[in-house]
C-alpha cells in the first residue's frame, strides 16, 4: 500500500470520526438545553420564593419603623413649628434595633430646627410635654449600650428573646418567636443548647442577624 492511498484512508476515517464526534457535540447541547429550560426556571423560582429569616426580620424591622411615621403626624408637626416662634428645647431620639438613646442639643431657634431637619431628611420631629422638640431618628444597629450587655436566649415561656445583661436577669428587651424546644434539642449538639440555654453574647447587627438566622429554623409556626 503506497503513501498516498494510506493518507486517503486517514482523512476519510478522520472525516468520519469528526461527523461522529460532531453529532455527539450536537446531541449533547441539545439534551444540556433541554435539562437547563425544565430545570432552571424551578432553580430561580425556589431562590426568588426563598425569604431568609433574616431578611424577614430585616423587612419586619423596617415596616415598623415606617409604620412610626404617619404623614398626617408630620403634617401637624410642620404646622405647628410653623406657628411657634419660641426658643424650643430640643432632643435627638436615635432608635436602634435594640435600645434607645437620647442627645440634647439644647434650646434652638425655629430655623435652627427648620435648617436641622433640612440636614437630616430622615428625621420625624414631634412636639413633647410642654413644647419640647424630639427629633426621631432609627438606626438598624445595635445601640453602644445594647451592643456592651446584649445576650440572646431563652425567656420563660420558651421564646428566642433579647436580653439587657445575662438571662438570670430576665430583663426581656425583644422577644422573637417561640421555638420547638423537642426538634431544637434532636438536631443541634449539645454545645450549641448549653450556649443558648447560658445566653449568646450579641455584640454587633452580625452576631444579632446570624443568631436569628441560625433558631429562626426551629420556630414554632402559628
Amino acid at each position: 500500500m503506497n503513501a498516498t492511498r494510506i493518507k486517503k484512508q486517514l482523512q476519510k476515517q478522520w472525516r468520519r470520526w469528526r461527523r461522529r464526534s460532531l453529532t455527539l457535540g450536537l446531541s449533547s447541547l441539545v439534551i444540556a438545553m433541554v435539562w437547563a429550560g425544565m430545570y432552571l426556571p424551578d432553580k430561580v423560582q425556589s431562590l426568588l420564593s426563598t425569604k431568609p429569616p433574616v431578611a424577614i426580620e430585616t423587612l419586619q424591622y423596617y415596616q415598623q419603623a415606617e409604620a412610626k411615621s404617619d404623614p398626617k403626624e408630620d403634617a401637624n408637626f410642620w404646622k405647628l413649628l410653623n406657628k411657634s416662634k419660641e426658643i424650643k428645647e430640643v432632643v435627638v431620639r436615635h432608635s436602634y434595633v435594640c435600645g434607645e438613646e437620647e442627645r440634647s442639643l439644647g434650646k434652638l431657634t425655629v430655623d435652627e430646627i427648620y435648617n436641622l431637619l433640612n440636614e437630616h431628611p430622615s428625621w420625624k420631629g414631634q412636639f413633647e410635654g410642654q413644647g419640647k422638640v424630639v427629633l426621631n431618628e432609627t438606626i438598624h444597629d445595635l445601640s453602644p449600650t445594647c451592643k456592651e450587655r446584649a445576650y440572646m436566649s431563652l425567656d420563660k415561656d420558651g421564646n428566642l428573646s433579647l436580653f439587657d445583661g445575662p438571662p438570670e436577669q430576665d430583663k426581656v428587651i425583644k422577644t422573637f418567636f417561640q421555638l420547638d424546644i423537642n426538634s431544637m434539642e434532636s438536631s443541634l449538639p449539645d454545645d450549641a443548647l448549653r450556649h443558648l440555654y447560658d445566653g449568646i453574647r450579641i455584640q454587633d447587627i452580625d452576631e444579632y442577624n446570624s443568631v436569628l438566622s441560625t433558631f429562626s429554623d426551629y420556630a414554632r409556626e402559628g
